[in-house]
Formats: structure tokens, C-alpha cells, sequence
């Protein structure tokens, strides 16, 4: 099973945004995008569903209880 903190870091590279642009979106600083990155953070439960919706995957998939990306309807 992968680690959120991969998956988060191939889900912003494969968009080509930057850490802090992303650290814009959530509304928190690129430091805290490199401590999700490195495993040393988590954001809380809304900072998962606002990353989530922005790359378009399901929760399971951005904390790597999946392998299938998209979200359920």
C-alpha cells in the first residue's frame, strides 16, 4: 500500500504545480506541502477533501487505500 505522502507528491507533478502554488490552493504555506511531501505532516480531514477534489481523485486513492482514482457517483 502506498503512503499519502507519495502519492500526494505524484499527484503534483504529474499536474506540473509547484509546492508552494499548491500551498495556495490549500491556504497554507509550501513548507507544510514539503512536510506532507517527506511524511513528517498530515493535513486534517478538510485539507484532504480540498486536495482530493483539486486533483480529482477519491479519498482512498490520495491516502493510498487504492489503487482506483476515481471517485464513486
Amino acid at each position: 500500500m502506498r503512503d499519502f505522502s507519495e502519492v500526494l507528491r505524484e499527484l503534483r507533478i504529474e499536474k506540473k504545480i509547484s509546492q508552494k502554488a499548491l500551498g495556495e490552493v490549500l491556504g497554507i504555506s509550501d513548507r507544510n506541502i514539503r512536510f506532507y511531501e517527506t511524511g513528517e505532516h498530515r493535513p486534517d480531514f478538510e485539507g484532504l477533501l480540498i486536495l482530493a477534489d483539486y486533483f480529482q481523485v477519491s479519498l482512498d486513492y490520495l491516502v493510498g487505500r487504492s489503487e482506483e482514482r476515481k471517485l464513486s457517483k
